[in-house]
């Protein structure tokens, strides 16, 4: 229990929550989708906040998503040639072997998270009027602004409790 209510999650959640509801906000204000930029919250959380991660998160979370753009290209191209699930399966296929083959070479690009943002815009464009474009800017703009604001709510739990742990500490030696 102790570790549940420990000062560290509490304010880490409080400034977290805080945080989402403002970008909920925003972003519905501008009538733009929240997915993108919270599936990359996410995945940054999946990594365990580590910064470093966050290039291959954001291009291979755009890539991902502009894979849907490309089905629709090859759609159109093999539709008629191949029937619309073959041409489907076919570039699904080629997308997957692609990470498969490339992870080691273009990791950046071809990376799980590509895998997992193709998947969530495949869900997503299946809504009416599908906009991926906006979706990607919605996850390079926002997605980064969420990961360096995950970043800075953990400096600044960090600061707050360093500093309180020090006032103690100050208050004894003057004593």
């Amino acid at each position: 229990m102790r570790k549940v209510l420990a000062r560290r999650n509490i304010l880490f959640g409080f400034l977290l929550v805080a945080f989402i509801i403002v970008f909920e906000i925003i972003l519905a204000r501008l009538k733009l989708p929240a997915w993108p930029a919270f599936m990359v919250m996410v995945s940054f959380f999946m990594a365990h906040e580590d910064p470093g991660t966050a290039p291959r998160i954001l291009i291979g979370g755009l890539a991902g998503i502009a894979c849907i753009v490309l089905l629709g290209e090859f759609d159109q191209a093999f539709d008629m040639y191949l029937g619309a699930e073959t041409s489907k399966l076919i570039f699904v296929g080629i997308f997957v072997y692609s990470i498969v083959l490339l992870k080691d070479v273009i990791p950046y690009v071809f990376n799980t998270y590509a895998f997992l943002f193709f998947l969530a815009a495949s869900i997503a464009s299946r809504a009416p009027n599908p906009e991926p474009y906006v979706w990607m800017g919605v996850e390079l703009a926002v997605g980064g602004i969420f990961i360096v604001g995950v970043i800075g709510i953990n400096r600044i739990v960090d600061t707050v409790l360093e500093q309180r742990d020090a006032v103690p500490a100050v208050r004894s030696q003057s004593d």
